[in-house]
């Protein structure tokens, strides 16, 4: 069985160490999932915490969902949000938003936890200039199935007969498996282009052990049978392919290189929406 394995990169971002899969000289996209962080188990003593400062996005939804620990996302939107375990803290940036995430202030006077997972999903062409829009969904929104040693929860699109009520722009995949040791669960080739991320435990996937932390694409139109030899967690993304190509500047996603171009001269020279009460932002890259 030839599985395409996509080994991540390791980064640190604003003090929490990351994984960083996708996008990868070999893959650069899954689906409409263009980026692929796994914010790596960390603990912040009193004091310390996650502070990504305000910064800008184009033509893309970012989409953060936790294991552990909490964020305040803030956007140019006006949105002010706390994001908890399972929540799903979506935001789709069109043609223009800027945000933070950072540690709240409760927890990070008393010391706190982090652990999850934040992808970046293109948006289709004709929505790439889209009024920008931001939505929190609740862990208890999210739809659950659990039989035989199995959990499934949909964070976003459609997948094992559930539907995410996230607002995905086009066909999408994205689901949480638990799995208890022992524990079996059929892949069905229900979406044309998926990928599973192991975040922990020890699994095999038609009998092929899968190495943690990596990002393992899979074949179009075949079905697997996924085997827990331990309790497990892992990461399934997927959808349909992306209209066409993009390419990725910084913070920016684009069909087009001048719309890059653009949103990159436009952050230099201050001109892009502000989020109310910030005042630091980090800068263009040279």
């Amino acid at each position: 069985m030839n599985l395409l394995t996509l080994r991540p990169r390791a980064e640190v971002l604003a003090g929490q160490p990351i994984l960083r899969p996708l996008p990868s000289a070999q893959c650069r996209s899954v689906g409409p999932f263009v980026f692929f962080d796994h914010m790596l188990e960390a603990d912040y003593a009193p004091g310390t915490g996650m502070d990504v400062r305000q910064h800008p996005h184009i033509g893309l939804s970012t989409l953060t969902y936790l294991f552990e620990g909490e964020l305040q996302h803030k956007d140019s939107l006006g949105s002010d949000q706390r994001v908890r375990p399972g929540d799903v803290s979506w935001m789709t940036a069109g043609r223009g938003v800027a945000h933070v995430e950072r540690t709240p202030a409760d927890l990070l006077a008393s010391g706190s936890r982090a652990h999850g997972l934040q992808v970046w999903l293109a948006l289709p062409r004709e929505q790439e200039d889209c009024e920008p829009h931001y939505s929190h969904h609740p862990a208890a929104s999210l739809p659950v199935r659990e039989s035989l040693g199995v959990r499934i929860r949909l964070v976003a699109g459609t997948g094992f007969c559930l539907e995410s009520p996230v607002p995905v722009l086009s066909p999408t995949l994205y689901a949480d498996l638990q799995l208890e040791a022992g524990a079996t669960l059929a892949i069905p080739c229900e979406h044309p282009q998926r990928a599973l991320y192991l975040v922990e435990g020890d699994v095999r996937l038609d009998d092929q052990p899968l190495e943690p932390h990596t990002l393992v694409v899979l074949p179009e139109g075949v079905d697997y049978l996924l085997a827990a030899c331990e309790g497990s967690r892992l990461a399934m993304i997927g959808g349909a392919p992306l209209d066409g190509p993009r390419r990725m500047n910084w913070n920016f996603v684009s069909s087009s290189p001048e719309r890059i171009d653009e949103a990159r001269t436009r952050w230099a020279a201050g001109d892009w929406p502000v989020v109310p009460g910030e005042t630091s932002r980090i800068e263009l890259p040279r």
